[in-house]
């Protein structure tokens, strides 16, 4: 019975173990390299599937160490690199691994001084010795000696992958895990500790800016001039209401869609395809709103009706796609989940607002319809009573 119960464990434990993926499953504790080297210190980064092993020698302030990358294809390009200057990309002084054009692993130091480095070989702020890559089973490994200075023992560390265009290094994605790939390690005591996801002041200004325009203020402007034009106490009031609050969205939308603007020239590299699409879109729809504005028809011109199936038509669809894209801009920015969560909230009760105003907005129609449909049956054609 105790042979049957092993064997049951064992099956349910390779099952498992099959059901796990390899990149998921695998830590930095019990890997062999194929050198057979040994190292006395490892950590598991927490992003990019990645792992740092080292020796440290406190009498001449080395460190033998081995950064490994899994799940890299021979089109990848991997680095890690230290960085006193902080948890970035620029300053780095990095140490970069992929295959050459004859298909072999090779590495070698470049300093990156731009947000758009050459990844031309370089020397570092440090020397670097017994440096070498190696790839094997799917993963690429760079070994190096530092020769590191006493500042430089607990410093910032940052890693990273890419993809190659034949001999050509194509920029790195810039999602979470990218932005994420820095942290601190400390050689001697063998402490790391994992950063956080930056996110500038302008992308922060950009957001807010779109949120606040496009996702609050023209949903609020289009249900005043949905709701409050059927109460007879509220004309003309709405109508000023809603154009001040659309004027208003459309200013602040302008100056988001200017940061918008600043971000992708300072960033040519970094591309949002369907988020920079949208963008343009929408600004495109506000521009044409106000601009309709300007030609509105008197309510009783033949021409009228068709401005108000246009006005509307393109009301609806600026709204529409601004949710849409504040939702683009969220996976973008990726910041604190509560975020995301209040704009849900917002819309939600915007949402819940309107659905109440639609019910009273319709029955009031059919009330006054009603009224007047039994004004007309009660007065006659000469308005006495029939």
């Amino acid at each position: 019975m105790v042979k049957s119960l092993s064997t049951v464990l064992f099956s349910c434990a390779l099952l498992l173990s099959l059901c796990i993926p390899s990149s998921l499953a695998q830590t930095c504790r019990g890997h062999t390299f194929s050198s057979n080297q040994v190292f006395t210190a490892c950590t598991d980064l927490p992003v990019l599937t990645s792992f740092l092993y080292w020796n440290y020698h406190p009498s001449n302030l080395t460190a033998d160490i081995a950064f490994r990358k899994a799940g890299a294809s021979t089109n990848t390009w991997v680095a890690w690199a230290l960085n006193p200057g902080g948890q970035q990309m620029i300053g780095s002084q990095a140490i970069l691994a992929f295959h050459n054009s004859s298909g072999v692993p090779i590495a070698y130091t470049t300093p990156i001084t731009s947000l758009f480095p050459s990844m031309q070989p370089g020397d570092l702020s440090f020397q670097v010795s017994n440096l070498k890559a190696e790839y094997s089973n799917g993963d690429m490994i760079i070994f190096a000696t530092l020769h590191l200075t006493s500042s430089m023992i607990s410093t910032n560390q940052v890693w990273q992958e890419g993809t190659m265009s034949g001999t050509s290094f194509n920029p790195h994605a810039m999602d979470s895990p990218n932005r994420a790939s820095v942290g601190t390690i400390n050689f001697e005591n063998g402490a790391t500790v994992a950063g956080t996801i930056r996110t500038s002041r302008k992308k922060n200004v950009h957001g807010i800016l779109n949120a606040v325009s496009w996702g609050v203020l023209m949903p609020m402007g289009i249900m005043i001039a949905r709701y409050l034009k059927v109460l007879k106490v509220a004309n003309p009031a709405w109508f000023y209401a809603h154009v001040v609050c659309q004027s208003s969205a459309y200013i602040i939308g302008v100056a988001g869609w200017g940061t918008g603007l600043k971000l992708g020239s300072d960033s040519p590299g970094i591309k949002y395809t369907k988020h920079r699409n949208i963008g343009i879109t929408l600004f495109c729809f506000a521009t044409l709103q106000v601009l309709a504005l300007l030609l509105r028809p008197k309510p009783d011109h033949k021409y009228r009706l068709y401005w108000n199936i246009y006005h509307h038509s393109i009301g609806y669809a600026t709204i529409i796609l601004s949710i849409i894209n504040i939702y683009e801009g969220f996976d973008i920015l990726d910041p604190e989940k509560k975020w995301k969560k209040i704009y849900t909230g917002i819309i939600i009760f915007l949402g819940a607002i309107a659905a109440l105003l639609e019910v009273f907005t319709r029955i009031t129609i059919l009330r006054r319809k009603k009224t007047a449909n039994s004004d007309k049956h009660v007065h006659g054609s000469n308005g006495y009573v029939a």
